[in-house]
């Protein structure tokens, strides 16, 4: 497995398609998080104001916001590689257990999706603690249930990455992995959860499970507790995992 991880890491590093990928996260981050500070004081806002525990755990949680999703483009495109350059025979020649490919992929990614989210939580310190401090607000890193919501962020992300994954073991095309998670994260689950109708069911889906793992609080919406948040997101991922891993399996490759 050591073996197979160290090849996933060079195909990973052997483009800049991750670099890239790791500046965009930082910089959708630094923008939520500035605009978080900067509107906070409209009354309008629907975040708590950020002299509260619940508003500086809003702040650090805007970390998952900019990372989750790149990070699951990230490793969907990393799985769904094997098979638009058709290396898939190659690799699972080398390694005739598919399941042990698959799952050096997933832990590959895992780490790399915690990376991130450490990453972006450096950024939000970075932009927050000089900000709030200016303003008289005293910001810190092991009070008001930060470290809940940092462990929470880390874990979100990485729960992400490994859906990726599993979507691109599962899906096999990469513009219908990439794109439907797009489609899916930025237009059909933030117009479904604003349906208040439908509040009961949605806060079960994994964009309002990670924020519940990251501790979020917003005036209009409602979610889950954060541990059940993990839960549900543990679920997405067994489950997406075992539907990948089944479908790899019985692939034809030739």
């Amino acid at each position: 497995m050591v073996r197979l991880m160290r090849g996933e890491f060079a195909k990973l590093l052997s483009t800049r398609l991750w670099l890239w990928l790791l500046l965009a996260t930082m910089a959708l981050t630094a923008l939520f998080a500035s605009l978080n500070i900067a509107f906070n004081d409209d009354p309008d806002t629907l975040a708590p104001p950020l002299a509260t525990a619940a508003g500086q755990r809003l702040l650090f949680g805007t970390a998952a916001g900019g990372a989750q999703t790149l990070v699951a483009v990230l490793a969907a495109i990393g799985m769904t590689s094997e098979y638009r350059h058709r290396t898939a025979t190659t690799t699972f020649l080398a390694t005739p257990h598919r399941a042990r490919v698959v799952t050096a992929k997933l832990i590959t990614y895992a780490l790399t999706g915690a990376t991130f989210g450490l990453a972006c939580v450096a950024v939000v310190t970075a932009i927050a603690w000089p900000w709030l401090t200016a303003r008289g607000i005293d910001p810190t890193l092991t009070g008001n249930g930060i470290p809940a919501t940092v462990a929470g962020v880390v874990a979100a992300v990485t729960a992400f990455a490994v859906l990726g994954v599993c979507l691109g073991a599962l899906l096999r095309d990469q513009a219908a992995a990439v794109v439907g998670l797009l489609v899916y994260l930025f237009v059909a689950e933030p117009i479904v959860t604003r349906i208040s109708a439908l509040q009961d069911w949605t806060v079960f889906l994994p964009g309002p499970s990670a924020s519940a793992l990251t501790r979020i609080t917003l005036t209009d919406q409602d979610f889950l507790q954060p541990w059940q948040g993990g839960v549900v997101l543990a679920a997405y991922g067994l489950g997406v995992a075992a539907a990948g891993l089944w479908r790899t399996a019985r692939l034809d490759l030739t």
